[in-house]
């Protein structure tokens, strides 16, 4: 393997242990919440952690396979066969996504029956990557799921499959951690034995006073909610388009399950992708245009092949400062490049012609490189041009919009309600023996990885 697939190995490696940490976090977290939107948000945080985990295991299995199969991407040596030609990588982003809900007309309209609340987001996968949305509390007020994210996803290829899994939690209406490891206690109470279940309580109750370290939960299931799949669906290319659209979603779920929530059956969002072929420049250099029509003048300019067009500028560094060019040829899908050889005695024998058709007339621009090596590299920038075209499609039309995602911030319902995050990172020290509110960790040692973990969750999201 080459160093490029060794260094992508490492941080693909480096990626898998961060979120095995995160993982420990996640289930010290739901260990000590004590509050409903805590549990539910460190739950989430286990479920996210869970799938990247066997993503980038499974990315890593597949590599090394592929590496004793032999097909690992090895650079061509000079003496061996042709490259296959591959299409750029690009950007996706997924944006505005709603999901219409389906109530009946008594619970909507008539506002009978109980009302219940469900606890929702998406985990999105494109390849090995793995990104979710905020978690959003739903009730029949509602009409439709609309998530504020913009996720985006920066290392894609034109046959990317994006992958939607909307998932959710029937939420209890009182307070269900609220003193979860007394509750605790008491079923240990009562499920180990008179005798022993007295010694497990007395020791989760004098934990925080004896000074003593307390007894972690074993499974971080323990008195936390759980997530079920309620509905899926697979985005590719043919989806992307510049605007609003709707998709099907296939339902999971049904309504005798805990967790069902009636989904209409669709998820509209706005899906757009910028190839790199469209926003970075694939060649540049010294060039001599013969303008349409024009037999004798020529110009000297600096040519920069960047998306659908050729641009021509003065001098070089007018394309960096946002100078309008002398001239831009337009190359779409539709255009004609031919490389071709003048009259010798000009000197300058390289040429390609590049025509376009407008209506029933046909406009060609004629080029002069420096050397034969010069037109060998534009005229390779051009075809791969033209074949990322051809695999992105609808995408190098225009350049689409893309905006970037805001960084995460802590949930707003566990900011309003003191999140286990405020309490533990944003507030005074604990004293030395003390009993911080709603926390069964009380050993310094511990509170202080928690807050680690903790702080390191917020800043990666």
């Amino acid at each position: 393997m080459d160093r490029a697939g060794e260094g992508s190995d490492t941080e693909l490696q480096r990626k898998l242990d961060h979120e095995i940490r995160m993982r420990e976090g996640a289930c010290k977290l739901l260990a000590a919440c004590s509050q409903r939107e805590q549990a539910l948000e460190a739950t989430k945080s286990l479920l996210v952690c869970n799938s990247r985990i066997l993503s980038y295991m499974g990315e890593l299995q597949r590599r090394k396979e592929a590496q004793v199969l032999g097909k690992t991407g090895r650079r061509p040596s000079d003496s061996g066969p042709p490259a296959e030609r591959s299409p750029c990588r690009g950007r996706v982003c997924i944006s505005d996504l709603r999901i219409p809900l389906m109530w009946k007309d008594t619970e909507y309209f008539k506002n009978k029956g109980d009302l219940h609340r469900w606890a929702v987001f998406l985990l999105l996968q494109l390849g090995e990557h793995i990104q979710d949305t905020e978690m959003i509390l739903v009730d029949r007020t509602l009409t439709d799921i609309s998530f504020q994210s913009n996720v985006l996803f920066a290392e894609a290829g034109p046959d990317f499959e994006l992958r939607l899994e909307l998932y959710g939690a029937c939420v209890e209406e009182e307070g269900a951690l609220t003193g979860a490891p007394k509750r605790l206690a008491t079923k240990l109470s009562s499920s180990l034995g008179r005798s022993s279940g007295r010694r497990v309580r007395a020791s989760l109750d004098s934990a925080g006073g004896s000074g003593s370290s307390p007894i972690l939960l074993p499974t971080p299931a323990v008195g936390g909610p759980r997530y079920h799949l309620l509905a899926h669906t697979t985005l590719t290319l043919a989806a992307v388009q510049d605007g609003f659209r709707t998709h099907d979603l296939t339902l999971a779920s049904h309504e005798e399950n805990p967790a069902w929530l009636p989904l209409y059956g669709s998820v509209c969002c706005r899906l757009a992708a910028q190839p790199l072929c469209m926003t970075q420049p694939t060649a540049s250099g010294t060039l001599r245009v013969q303008p349409a029509g024009e037999m004798q003048n020529w110009a000297q300019v600096h040519g920069v092949l960047k998306g659908t067009n050729l641009f021509c500028y003065r001098r070089p560094e007018d394309a960096d400062t946002g100078e309008e060019p002398l001239l831009t040829i337009a190359i779409n899908k539709e255009t004609r490049v031919r490389a071709g050889e003048l009259d010798q005695a000009l000197g300058r024998p390289f040429t390609l012609s590049i025509s376009n058709q407008y209506g029933d007339d046909e406009v060609t621009h004629t080029l002069q490189t420096e050397s034969r090596e010069a037109l060998q590299s534009w005229m390779e920038a051009l075809w791969q041009l033209f074949f990322d075209m051809s695999q992105w499609k609808q995408c190098c039309d225009e350049i689409m919009k893309i905006e970037t995602p805001a960084s995460r911030k802590p949930p707003q319902a566990l900011a309003k309600q003191g999140s286990l995050y405020h309490e533990m990172v944003l507030s005074e020290p604990i004293a030395p023996g003390g009993l911080g509110e709603g926390l069964l960790l009380q050993d310094n040692a511990i509170s202080a990885e928690i807050r680690a973990l903790l702080s390191s969750y917020y800043s990666d999201r």
